[in-house]
């Protein structure tokens, strides 16, 4: 279960969070580079025109808190409903074809632990069927993953990148 309180909850990201939501991307780029991932989003992924896009079409979510008045922004994540045009190809086996979502772009400020694995809850709390991949070098999100009862499907290949594209594709499916 979250940890989600009145003080901790989950809202959806508008452009006037841009600013805090590029600041902790660049703070996830940095991270992973220094534990032994330094090419699943390089020093430019997710681009700000994704992240708008991400906005305007409402699939950002937060987990923010407030402290002394003042909210911070814990974690973020995309969250996209329907079909994921990169998942029609696995080498492996989804656990099933039932109408899912995807969390796509997750990332923690670092302000609190758990955040990336309360994000991943409440996307399975409030849709039931998750879909994520990670790049095999990002052993923290494999294990955040695994230990919130995802199964390890198999293998895709992003289709938005000419180089380094294989990606572990994950489900977690609450029947």
């Amino acid at each position: 279960m979250s940890e989600v309180t009145p003080a901790r909850r989950f809202r959806r990201a508008t452009m006037a969070d841009l600013p805090a939501i590029l600041k902790i991307y660049g703070h996830a780029r940095e991270l992973m580079a220094r534990n032994g991932n330094p090419t699943q989003w390089g020093s430019t992924f997710p681009r700000e025109e994704m992240v708008r896009e991400d906005i305007e079409q409402r699939r950002t979510m937060l987990l923010v808190d407030t402290v002394d008045g003042e909210e911070r922004v814990l974690a973020q994540f995309a969250l996209c409903p329907g079909a994921d045009p990169t998942y029609a190809n696995i080498d492996g086996a989804w656990l099933d074809d039932d109408p899912y979502v995807t969390i796509h772009r997750i990332a923690s400020s670092g302000l609190a632990r758990g955040a990336a694995r309360d994000c991943i809850n409440w996307a399975i709390e409030h849709y039931g069927n998750v879909r994520a991949d990670t790049h095999p070098n990002n052993k923290a999100m494999q294990h955040v993953l695994e230990s919130n009862g995802f199964a390890r499907c198999g293998l895709i290949q992003l289709l938005d990148r000419p180089t380094d594209t294989t990606r572990i594709a994950y489900q977690r499916h609450e029947w």
